[in-house]
């Protein structure tokens, strides 16, 4: 019976949002500020940290807001000169947030968000289609949360997280003249907690941690689409089908950012991230019955090295206020890939990034309209995946526009 190797990236999103397949975009004024996290001004701090809503200067704030990102990845193979394009479809990540201030030092929240998620989609006679031909990502964060104000300078924070996701990946079966899909859902739980500092009105310190989520599909659906005479060979049903679960461990964050305001118009902010990518080392799939995995002790258990390691992201924006409603902002910061050439993977196309950023924003009595939009310099990687065989030269381009409203009633 012949072997299928089966390499493996559920729940793989794409290009370098915030490297790895974090999608780093959880509010738009923030973005058009390089994404920095002190800024308490409506409840998308919530995301960013809990901790922040005790200093909302409402007792009430709801904020949604959503996004278009567009991307395209170049791979190049240095042999052959033959190059590949993705065709990506526009991502749209979303988010929503609501803070209520019951009583003075108390404050509640919820935050929903996408902050996991895209799709790359390859030619499907591309040379990596073994890899992946294409890979659909979406998942949801939803997050309850509390904040306690001690005193009029320090407030602490925490969440809980229930994270739900949606996968779907095709690849090529060249030994079999098909191809496999893998369908599945999956869920996870964390949490996160943060502390909130104004030790003078010019300055906001904001300290957040959110753990990691072991994304876990329990129940996922592999369709081989193969001639019906290897169905028995493989274990597979009727349809050409057969079970398999997994486990991604999505990444944990520590953030430190701060605000300074230089002026009564003009203010500057900073953040730190580190991004704990060190935990995804490897990805399991294992199939209920097919024995197409490469595992020596079960051949029905396919195990691909990630070999991901931390990273950490630099960021710098601005604001400006021209009048009391209206505010300029710009930003930039610096984004490090999660692995190496070495261990460049198709399916999770990562670079060391630089992104510019920029927006306005406009204040109408309790009203709030942002607009942002950031482009982005991933720099070309010289691809060495010896485990994949897969060498060349792959580019990108990525850029992000955003759209958030915000109503602060009373």
């Amino acid at each position: 019976m012949k072997k299928i190797l089966v390499s493996t990236a559920l729940l793989a999103g794409v290009l370098s949002y915030a490297g790895g397949f974090r999608v780093s975009l959880q509010g738009v004024r923030q973005l058009a500020m390089a994404h920095t996290s002190a800024h308490a001004e409506d409840a998308s701090i919530a995301f960013f940290n809990p901790a922040g809503m005790s200093f909302i200067p409402s007792k009430l704030s709801i904020a949604v807001g959503g996004f278009a990102a567009g991307n395209k990845v170049t791979f190049q193979n240095t042999n052959t000169l033959q190059s590949t394009e993705t065709d990506n479809p526009i991502g749209t990540p979303i988010y929503a947030a609501i803070a209520y201030r019951p009583v003075e030092k108390l404050s509640i929240g919820f935050s929903f968000s996408t902050p996991f998620g895209s799709t790359i989609k390859y030619p499907s006679d591309w040379e990596g289609k073994e890899m992946v031909q294409k890979l659909e990502l979406k998942s949801y964060y939803f997050q309850p949360m509390i904040s306690y104000k001690f005193n009029e300078w320090f407030a602490f924070g925490a969440s809980y997280i229930y994270a739900r996701g949606d996968v779907k990946w095709d690849k090529a079966v060249t030994q079999f003249s098909g191809s496999l899909n893998l369908d599945s859902k999956a869920s996870g739980q964390g949490y996160g907690f943060g502390f909130y500092f104004r030790p003078d009105p010019k300055l906001d310190v904001s300290i957040a941690y959110r753990s990691p989520v072991d994304m876990k599909a329990k129940d996922g659906k592999a369709t081989f689409n193969v001639p019906t005479s290897v169905f028995p060979s493989l274990g597979l049903n009727s349809s050409g089908q057969d079970s398999f679960s997994a486990t991604l461990p999505l990444v944990e964050e520590y953030t430190v950012g701060l605000t300074y305001k230089i002026t009564p118009k003009w203010l500057v902010s900073a953040d730190f991230n580190y991004h704990g990518w060190e935990r995804y080392s490897q990805l399991t799939l294992d199939f209920g019955q097919a024995p197409v995995g490469n595992s020596p002790s079960d051949p029905t258990k396919s195990i691909s090295p990630k070999n991901f390691r931390n990273s950490k992201t630099f960021r710098l924006g601005t604001q400006y206020a021209f009048t009391n409603m209206i505010y300029g902002r710009l930003g930039a910061y610096y984004d490090e890939s999660p692995y190496s050439d070495q261990h460049f993977i198709p399916e999770t196309p990562s670079y060391n990034t630089y992104v510019f950023t920029g927006g306005v924003g406009f204040k109408l009595k309790q009203f709030g309209i942002d607009i942002a939009g950031g482009y982005a310099l991933p720099q070309a990687r010289d691809v060495k995946n010896d485990n994949l065989q897969f060498y060349g030269q792959s580019t990108a381009t990525a850029f992000y526009l955003g759209l958030g409203l915000s109503y602060n009633p009373f």
